[in-house]
C-alpha cells in the first residue's frame, strides 16, 4: 500500500508531494519529491519497538539549505570533482562549483534540490515509488540532456531497494547516489559512535585537506580504515591518524569495495537495540561520512539538534574525481548507453 499527500510549499507555490509504503508493523518509508529523498525509514528493534532510522529536514527551508543533502538523490555528479573542471572527449568543461572552488554532488543546485515527477509502482511483491527527473544540457556545466529515474521499493521483509537509470543525449558523465544519514537508535537519538561498522574492502583513497582524492588506492590494513571486521565507529574516528584530522576527526572517504557485480558492501550495527542495516549494492565504491561536521545548526523532525556524528552515511557511487582520474573506473555516459546502479539496505533486528 503507497499513500501519498501534499506537504509544504515550495517558493514558488509548487508543493512538496509525500509517499508513505510498508509494513504497519515491520518497515515502513517516507519519500518526498523534493530530491527524490529517502525523508524517514521506521524498522523494529530486536523488541518490535519502531524508530525513525534516518535523518531528516525539518522544514521545506532546510531542505532547500544546510539539510538538501539528507537522505537526497544527489546527482549529477556525485561526490567531489576537483575545480569544477570536467575533461571530456577533448573538450574541458566548467562546472558550476561551492564556496570551497570545487563541484559537490552536482553543483549548488544539484538534483537534492528540484521536485522530481513521482508515480507509485508495485513489482515482485514489493511497493515504492518511483522518480523522473529531465536535466537540461548547461544543467550546472553538464554537457548532454540527461533523463534520470531513481526507483525505491520495499520488500516485506524489510529491505529497500533504490535502482538508478540515465539516459543522455550527448556525452557526459553521471554518478548517482542516496545521501540517507542513518542512526540505528533512532533519528535525534544521540550519535552513532556505539554503532558498529563492517566494511568490505581492502582498500579506500586518501584525501587532501579539501577532501579530493590524492590518487592510488592505498590498503586499509594497519590502519583505522581495515573495517574488514567489524569494528566500533567510536574507537576508530577517535584515533590518531592524519587521514582523520583531514576529514575533520571522522571518516569522509571512499572504500573500493572487493569483488564486482552485485555484492555486500558494509553491515551496520547498534547493539544496544539490535537493529542492523547490510548494504550491497552493484557500484566500485562506498562513501563512508561520519556526520563529523554537523554543528546543532540543523534540526530534525523529533526537534532535536544534529550534532557531531548524528548519522552515518553510506554511500555506494563511483569514486570521486574520476573525470579528471582516467586510473579510476570511468563515469562517461554516451548517446545509446543507459546508465543503471542499484543498491539494497537490507533492514534486521537481532
Amino acid at each position: 500500500m503507497v499513500s501519498q499527500e501534499a506537504t509544504a510549499a515550495m517558493p514558488d507555490g509548487r508543493h512538496v508531494t509525500r509517499w508513505t509504503f510498508g509494513s504497519r508493523d515491520g518497515v515502513t518509508a517516507e519519500v518526498l519529491n523534493l530530491g527524490a529523498r529517502l525523508q524517514a525509514l521506521h524498522a523494529p528493534d530486536r523488541a518490535g519497538r519502531r524508530a525513525d532510522v534516518v535523518l531528516g529536514g525539518g522544514s521545506v527551508e532546510d531542505l532547500l539549505g544546510g539539510a538538501a543533502y539528507l537522505g537526497a538523490t544527489v546527482g549529477r555528479y556525485a561526490n567531489r570533482i576537483a575545480g569544477g573542471v570536467l575533461p571530456l572527449d577533448g573538450t574541458t568543461h566548467h562546472l558550476a562549483t561551492q564556496p570551497t572552488g570545487h563541484t559537490l554532488h552536482g553543483g549548488p543546485d544539484g538534483f537534492a534540490t528540484r521536485l522530481w515527477d513521482g508515480v507509485p509502482v508495485r513489482a515482485d511483491r514489493q511497493v515504492g515509488v518511483r522518480f523522473r527527473l529531465r536535466s537540461p544540457a548547461g544543467d550546472q556545466g553538464f554537457p548532454g540532456t540527461v533523463t534520470a529515474e531513481v526507483t525505491y521499493l520495499l520488500a516485506a521483509e524489510g529491505a529497500l531497494s533504490i535502482t538508478y537509470q540515465a539516459a543522455t543525449d550527448a556525452p557526459t558523465v553521471v554518478n548517482l547516489t542516496n545521501h540517507a544519514y542513518f542512526n540505528l537508535a533512532g533519528e535525534g537519538r544521540g550519535t552513532v559512535l556505539d554503532h558498529v561498522l563492517r566494511v568490505d574492502a581492502a582498500g579506500y583513497l586518501p584525501v587532501d585537506g579539501e577532501l579530493i582524492p590524492l590518487g592510488p588506492v592505498e590498503p586499509v590494513v594497519g590502519t583505522p580504515f581495515d573495517l574488514r571486521r567489524a569494528r566500533g565507529i567510536g574507537t576508530c574516528v577517535t584515533a590518531d591518524h592524519p587521514q582523520l584530522r583531514a576529514a575533520g576527526r571522522g571518516f569522509d572517504h571512499t572504500w573500493v569495495l572487493d569483488g564486482t557485480g552485485f555484492r555486500r558492501a558494509a553491515l551496520l550495527s547498534h547493539p544496544a537495540s539490535g537493529r542492523q542495516v547490510e548494504c550491497l549494492t552493484t557500484e566500485p565504491g562506498l562513501q563512508v561520512y561520519t556526520g563529523n561536521h554537523f554543528d546543532g545548526s540543523l534540526t530534525g523532525p523529533s526537534g532535536h539538534r544534529y550534532t557531531a556524528y548524528a548519522g552515518i552515511a553510506l554511500e555506494t557511487q563511483h569514486f570521486p574525481d574520476s573525470p579528471n582520474r582516467p586510473e579510476y573506473p570511468s563515469t562517461v555516459l554516451r548517446p545509446g548507453e543507459k546508465y543503471r546502479s542499484r543498491t539494497v539496505y537490507r533492514f534486521s533486528a537481532e
